[in-house]
């Protein structure tokens, strides 16, 4: 781990690091290392992976695994992921490390990286009026994670919306380089929910693959807890994003994103209260 954050120092704080990073985000590079985990050859490296992120493989369902994608993308046991379907509670949509952000004057201003606005990361300025006052929570999946995911909430789904972009990576010292999530491969659905109105969740790539494959693009109402999608090899990031006075999140929660703490969070798992109106 020492020497991987070493060489992404040199990648993303060194003049010449930066010269070398652009083929590495490019989707050219990103194909090539999907295409090599696609094969058959790459499940040689799925035991000494596994070992080397301590994944319990007791936990998962491994009868078709073919190769070191279909292992990354692996299912858990339905009975370690229990959903909490309280209607009153809100919800986290995947595993991962979770930070939570105020969205105020329509920028999100994350402790000690880079600002970025909701307009941007969604390219929808209509859309981004919508969330102003309300929270940007960013849940990152690091390779040892489950990199399935499911619906936060129930609602009315839209057509998922595809923004082309690079393959950073989402660890934190490319975020506090840059707007990562605003130049970064995303997918966001619009989710219109009966409690929480108007809500968006996203899927961000990242650096040597982190490709996106969401089961149904298309409109149709959505349950929380159901299946949304999977993220192939790489660190990967969602994003929630919900509007002003509809939720309350745990404080615990709120006070370690005050000062650029991480909150380990499972999906199904209940973070936060929903406001009755």
């Amino acid at each position: 781990m020492v020497k991987n954050m070493d060489c992404l120092e040199f990648l993303y704080k060194t003049k010449i690091g930066r010269i070398l990073l652009r083929p590495l985000i490019s989707k050219p590079i990103s194909s090539l290392s999907g295409a090599i985990l696609d094969s058959r050859l790459s499940k040689l490296i799925i035991k000494s992976f596994a070992s080397k992120n301590s994944i319990n493989l007791d936990d998962y369902i491994l009868d078709d695994i073919n190769c070191f994608n279909d292992f990354f993308c692996r299912r858990i046991k339905k009975e370690l992921r229990p959903i909490d379907m309280d209607e009153t509670k809100l919800i986290t949509p995947c595993d991962g490390l979770l930070k939570v952000y105020p969205i105020n004057n329509k920028v999100v201003l994350p402790v000690k990286q880079s600002r970025y606005s909701i307009k941007d990361l969604l390219n929808n300025e209509s859309l981004a009026n919508e969330l102003e006052g309300g929270y940007c929570l960013v849940y990152r999946l690091c390779v040892n994670h489950y990199h399935r995911y499911a619906y936060f909430e129930s609602g009315h789904k839209q057509k998922d919306v595809t923004i082309p972009g690079v393959y950073h990576t989402v660890r934190p010292i490319a975020l506090e380089n840059g707007p990562v999530f605003v130049q970064n491969s995303r997918v966001y659905s619009v989710i219109d929910t009966a409690k929480l109105g108007r809500c968006v969740q996203m899927e961000v790539g990242a650096m040597l693959v982190g490709r996106i494959v969401n089961d149904n693009p298309e409109p149709y109402d959505v349950i929380r807890g159901e299946e949304k999608g999977h993220f192939e090899y790489g660190g990967s990031t969602i994003i929630v994003l919900i509007p002003k006075d509809k939720v309350i999140i745990d404080q615990k929660i709120l006070k370690a994103s005050q000062i650029g703490e991480e909150i380990p969070v499972e999906m199904g798992q209940a973070i936060g209260d929903v406001i009755n109106k």
